[in-house]
């Protein structure tokens, strides 16, 4: 018999979609207003759309196997109407810890609700592991036996790029994609406002010369780094680093002194490529996460 806390488990969950069923019988909602970006941590963001429908991206969770705890703990359950997933890693996974009425996995295509839409471009996972400060593609072709290289790799070096357009902005999930998808990835995601890149000192996911072409080709507005080290999010042994090296030698970046950023296009407008730097703020109580029993 499997377990019962395998799978996913909104079964378990006290609460409903009665707040879905408002927005969808509205006949309009605001089309104009701040869009919220809320940072929770590793590459999990929350957006929150300017009639209020909350979408997160990439919630986290341990290696289920609890051999290579990256976190203290597992995401903490947040509500939020909509959870999306880029693809199949631990670290961007964690589905089962939203209490959300919809749940958007690997998405191709596209999904539209309320004052939101939501596009998923598929594409392959980075894997030139050549700036790392390990091989991790050696490592996993020698002691697992899998070639991650595509176009021939296993799901989980599946990925899909996230765009969420609201409130006249376009917000670009870059996850843990590759840097140089072919050309007709780069046509399909458009003109970008804001982009979401993994960066940090360690090199983990890509090196800056990879970021540093995503960045020239894009030329998003607002650059915001993720799925980096946090020191009392993070456990050292995920070997991930800070970002604060990168986004120090950036001209003219903000250090964020909170965990929610609000954006309008009016603000972005005339911004060029301007980095914007969340640091070890997260939008969730650090210390009662670590310590509370979990829900």
């Amino acid at each position: 018999m499997a377990n019962i806390d395998s799978g996913l488990n909104a079964w378990r969950r006290m609460t409903n979609h009665n707040r879905m069923m408002e927005f969808q019988r509205k006949a309009s909602l605001p089309s104009g207003g701040p869009v919220e970006l809320a940072f929770f941590g590793s590459s999990a963001f929350r957006i929150t759309t300017p009639a209020g429908i909350s979408i997160m991206l990439d919630p986290w969770r341990n290696y289920p196997m609890r051999s290579w705890d990256w976190y203290f703990r597992d995401f903490p359950v947040v509500e939020v109407d909509i959870g999306v997933s880029t693809h199949a890693h631990f670290d961007h996974d964690a589905l089962h810890r939203l209490d959300a009425s919809v749940l958007i996995d690997r998405l191709i295509g596209s999904y539209t609700f309320g004052d939101v839409k939501i596009t998923g471009i598929a594409d392959k996972h980075a894997t030139d592991s050549s700036a790392a400060i390990y091989d991790f593609k050696r490592l996993i072709k020698e002691f697992e036996g899998i070639d991650i290289e595509p176009p021939n790799n296993p799901r989980s070096w599946d990925h899909c790029l996230i765009v969420v357009e609201t409130g006249g902005l376009r917000i670009v999930d870059w996850g843990d994609n590759r840097h140089n998808p072919p050309d007709f990835v780069w046509d399909m995601l458009g003109d970008i406002d804001i982009a979401l890149l993994p960066i940090d000192t360690s090199r983990h996911v890509m090196g800056w010369d990879h970021v540093e072409a995503i960045i020239e080709r894009l030329r998003p507005k607002v650059i915001v780094p993720h799925h980096y080290y946090i020191w009392d999010v993070t456990q050292r042994q995920s070997t991930l680093q800070s970002a604060g090296p990168w986004v120090s030698e950036r001209d003219g970046a903000v250090w964020l002194d909170s965990a929610i950023k609000t954006y309008t296009p009016g603000d972005v407008a005339e911004l060029d490529r301007k980095v914007h730097y969340f640091g070890d703020h997260v939008a969730f109580d650090k210390e009662s996460w670590r310590t509370d029993d979990d829900t």
